[in-house]
């Protein structure tokens, strides 16, 4: 039997990261709603399900909204019977220091990167706790650990991730959901897609520029956004039934040691 074959999925973020997730629980048995307002991700992820015949519902939603995550989560009940998997993996990545970034961007910043994490438990918790438990795991950043320049609200976000996991995590145990967080390195999605032609412009080289992030890893790469749902999948199956609270890091060795003197 597929380990999630019995399983029900909500997934926040259809490009990169997310869209891997949704497919890699999808292809293992899950029954998928996912969540995007990226309408040619959300259309690129629907045709690829299709394709593949997995059981995947896509849903424009913006998931910093109350009213389109409560309506989503209702949406997954009805079409899937239950809930018993998260993944948060929506994300913007706006760039500035404090005094730069405006408000209205900071703002909008913690209500994506980390408002929609608090939405989706708010609402979705309720119904993971009818089938006795769950998972919920958040994708953060290793700039939750240490941060770059110039990329204030990115930071602030994905460190309030940590935060926020732990506290799920404590508040949630006695309901047997446990609740993680992923840290990634550079992963080849749209995002770091964002910051190669924010670091050499819109013309840029894009694979020249992901070969050059990936030198500052000790493995010498970037990763792939498959690498990473394969770390969620581990985390969202019984093989981690005795890990929560954690943040788990897949950087390629980024955080592992100091500059070279």
């Amino acid at each position: 039997m597929a380990e999630f074959s019995e399983k029900v999925a909500l997934v926040t973020g259809t490009t990169g990261i997310g869209r891997a997730t949704a497919l890699r629980l999808a292809r293992d048995g899950a029954k998928v709603m996912a969540l995007g307002i990226d309408d040619k991700g959300n259309r690129e992820l629907e045709s690829q399900a299709a394709t593949e015949r997995l059981s995947i519902t896509v849903r424009h939603a913006d998931v910093s909204n109350p009213d389109a995550v409560e309506a989503a989560v209702a949406a997954t009940l009805e079409r899937f019977g239950g809930l018993d998997i998260i993944v948060n993996a929506a994300a913007i990545h706006p760039y500035g220091d404090a005094v730069s970034t405006t408000p209205e961007t900071f703002a909008r910043a913690m209500a994506v990167n980390v408002g929609s994490i608090h939405l989706t438990a708010h609402f979705g918790v309720p119904e993971m706790r009818k089938r006795s438990g769950g998972a919920i795991i958040s994708i953060s950043s290793v700039q939750g650990h240490a941060s770059q320049t110039q990329v204030a609200a990115y930071v602030a976000t994905k460190g309030a991730i940590h935060a926020l996991t732990r506290a799920m995590a404590m508040d949630f145990a006695r309901d047997n959901i446990r609740v993680l967080s992923v840290s990634p390195g550079s992963v080849r999605t749209p995002i770091l897609e964002l910051a190669a032609r924010e670091s050499e412009g819109p013309e840029a080289d894009i694979e020249a520029v992901f070969k050059r992030f990936g030198a500052s890893h000790p493995l010498g790469r970037i990763g792939e956004p498959e690498e990473v749902a394969e770390l969620v999948a581990f985390l969202a199956s019984e093989k981690a039934g005795f890990i929560t609270g954690s943040d788990h890091r897949i950087d390629g060795g980024l955080t592992a040691g100091l500059f070279s003197i």
